[in-house]
């Protein structure tokens, strides 16, 4: 298993929700995906598209309107 970390703060939609699919195509069954980023919306849509994906969404945490999302593939 793998851990893939992207970095997304200080980026808009749709950047994050395009960073985040570019990890999973690359991400092999049971890796691990964690995205952190600052953008209030991201933070609804990528669940939201992970689990239309079929993929687990572990976390999603939110402190100091920061926000770490982690993903299984």
């Amino acid at each position: 298993m793998t851990e893939t970390n992207i970095d997304v703060r200080g980026q808009t939609c749709p950047v994050p929700l395009v960073e985040c699919r570019k990890a999973i195509k690359k991400a092999a069954p049971g890796d691990e995906i964690v995205i952190v980023g600052t953008h209030p919306a991201s933070k609804k849509e990528i669940p939201m598209a992970c689990e239309a994906m079929g993929l687990e969404v572990m976390e999603v945490e939110d402190k100091d309107n920061e926000w770490k999302i982690r993903i299984k593939r």
